[in-house]
């Protein structure tokens, strides 16, 4: 299972507020049950199947454009660990427990 971060910010759109473009994203991923998904202040974390991942985060880079922005810049972030099972709860947790200790 991947853990990935990602952002998406439009450019070009003559306004520096830009939560309405965030929501409209976070429309795709409301609409997906096959990824676990964690919306921060500065990005929203995915987990799931990269596969699937990479295509949910493809559909939400169209989204800006579908609403009028001219540039979309899209980061990724990925963490796919293949020797054991991972999750955003877990990466959390591990830090958590050596902070207490």
């Amino acid at each position: 299972m991947a853990i990935v971060e990602t952002s998406i910010v439009p450019l070009g759109t003559g306004d520096t507020s830009i939560s309405h473009y965030v929501a409209a994203c976070h429309c795709i991923l409301q609409a997906e049950n096959r990824v676990n998904y964690e919306l921060t202040a500065m990005g929203t974390i995915i987990e799931g199947d990269l596969d699937i991942i990479l295509d949910v985060i493809r559909r939400m880079h169209e989204v800006p454009f579908e609403s009028g922005a001219l540039r979309v810049s899209t980061t990724i972030k990925i963490d796919d660990r293949r020797d054991r099972r991972a999750s955003m709860a877990g990466k959390t947790q591990a830090v958590t427990d050596k902070l207490k200790k």
